[in-house]
């Protein structure tokens, strides 16, 4: 049986904008404005799920998934000490943990999670999907895309550095026995 695993990344939020580590912070008014125009090009979904982080509970409910169930194992890549910083202040103040952590992926010099143990984490969410069959809407954070993606398609794990996800955006995996095949991100814009 064909599971499909449909990805939507939140819209934009005050951390987005200000490339920031997210620390929790919701969905800025621009934001909410482009889910809910984009509520009618969701694909139909047996079943919704979202993220904990506020961000993605607030783009599905704006997108009309009210009944979105939060996943644990969805949650985004936990970054530790460096949440609700700015890229350039963390590589100001921690040039060599920076660049470990992007060198590394089995790295976390900030004390939180490496992105091979979220590889892992969302992985596992991913291959317990496979058996269920059905369509799935789950929005979640840009690193749990890439996560996915990874795991996936048994790419090696440097890869997620070079994976972008827009805000908006619809990945879809289907599987089944465990093999996962790719549609590319698509922008979730309203018909018309």
């Amino acid at each position: 049986m064909t599971t499909r695993v449909m990805l939507i990344s939140p819209a934009t939020g005050s951390a987005l904008r200000a490339a920031r580590f997210d620390d929790g912070s919701p969905l800025d008014e621009a934001g909410e404005r482009a889910a809910r125009a984009a509520a009618g090009a969701l694909p139909r979904a047996d079943r919704a799920v979202t993220a904990p982080a506020p961000r993605c509970r607030r783009t599905a409910a704006a997108l009309g998934l009210d009944d979105a169930e939060p996943v644990g194992a969805l949650r985004d890549l936990e970054v530790g000490r460096w949440r609700g910083r700015s890229l350039e202040e963390v590589m100001a103040a921690e040039p060599e943990a920076v660049a470990a952590w992007l060198a590394d992926p089995g790295a976390a010099p900030h004390g939180g999670e490496s992105v091979v143990a979220l590889t892992g984490r969302v992985g596992a969410w991913l291959d317990g999907l496979a058996g269920d069959g059905g369509r799935v809407l789950a929005v979640v954070e840009p690193a749990v895309v890439r996560a996915a993606l990874v795991h996936a398609l048994g790419l090696p794990a440097p890869v997620f550095w070079r994976l972008d996800v827009s805000p908006l955006s619809l990945t879809e995996l289907s599987g089944r026995a465990g093999r996962w095949n790719l549609r590319c991100g698509r922008p979730l814009t309203p018909a018309g």
